[in-house]
C-alpha cells in the first residue's frame, strides 16, 4: 500500500510539472499607472499692454456724432483657478487714446479711458476662453465756438477676449469690450450741453505673468 502511494504521487507530480514551467514562462503585466492629465496653470499677478482701434457715437445735446480712433496702454491683474478649466481673475487697465468726432461746431475728444473688470474664464490647458464686466471710466473733452472743456465720465463695460499662452510665462490677448462712459453735463461760457459717450473696442494684448510657473503641472 505505501508503494502504491508513493508512485500515485510521484505520477501526480510528473503530469503537474509540465504545467508548472509553462506558468514560469510566462510574463507577468502590471496594471498602468494613473497619471493626471496635464494643464496650464494660470494662477497669479501678471502686467501687460495693449493696442487697439475704438468706434462708436456721441450724443452731444440733442444730436449724434460717430467716432473713432485708437488707444494704447497697459494692463494688470490677478487670475485665481479654482479647477484645471475655471479661473477667476480681476483685471485693471488704463489707456492714452484718440476717440474723437468730426463735428464742424462741437468735437468730442476721449483722450484717455479706464476700466476695473472681473474676469471669468474656462480655460483648455494654454487657451483661455473668458467673459468680462465692470466699472469704466474716461476724460472726454468738448470743444466749440472757440473755447473747450474737459469732464471725467463714468459708467460700465463688458465684453470678452481669447488668451493663449504661447511661453511659460508669457500670454498675448484679442479682447473685444464695449464701454458706455455715461452722461456728463458741460458748461463752458460758449456753450451748455450734455454730452454721452459710449464705443466699442477691440485690441491686443500682452501679458507678463509672475511666479515662474510652469507651461503644464500635474493636478
Amino acid at each position: 500500500m505505501k508503494k502504491f502511494t508513493l508512485a500515485l504521487l510521484a505520477g501526480t507530480a510528473l503530469m503537474a510539472a509540465p504545467a508548472v514551467a509553462a506558468d514560469l514562462g510566462r510574463p507577468i503585466y502590471k496594471a498602468p499607472v494613473a497619471v493626471a492629465a496635464p494643464y496650464m496653470l494660470w494662477n497669479g499677478f501678471y502686467i501687460g499692454a495693449n493696442a487697439g482701434y475704438s468706434w462708436g457715437r456721441d450724443r452731444v445735446g440733442g444730436g449724434r456724432a460717430d467716432t473713432d480712433g485708437f488707444s494704447g496702454g497697459g494692463q494688470i491683474g490677478y487670475n485665481w483657478q479654482f479647477s484645471p478649466n475655471w479661473v477667476f481673475g480681476i483685471e485693471a487697465d488704463l489707456q492714452g487714446s484718440n476717440i474723437e468726432s468730426d463735428v464742424a461746431l462741437l468735437n468730442t475728444n476721449v483722450h484717455m479711458w479706464g476700466t476695473v473688470r472681473g474676469r471669468l474664464g474656462y480655460a483648455w490647458n494654454n487657451v483661455l476662453l473668458y467673459g468680462t464686466g465692470g466699472f469704466a471710466y474716461g476724460r472726454n473733452e468738448l470743444t466749440g465756438f472757440g473755447v473747450s472743456q474737459s469732464k471725467t465720465h463714468t459708467g460700465y463695460t463688458f465684453g470678452g477676449g481669447l488668451e493663449y499662452a504661447f511661453a511659460p510665462q508669457w500670454s498675448a490677448k484679442v479682447e473685444y469690450l464695449y464701454v458706455d462712459l455715461g452722461r456728463e453735463f458741460y458748461d463752458a461760457p460758449a456753450f451748455q450741453t450734455n454730452v454721452r459717450s459710449d464705443f466699442h473696442t477691440v485690441r491686443l494684448g500682452i501679458n507678463y505673468r509672475f511666479g515662474g510657473a510652469p507651461i503644464v503641472a500635474s493636478y
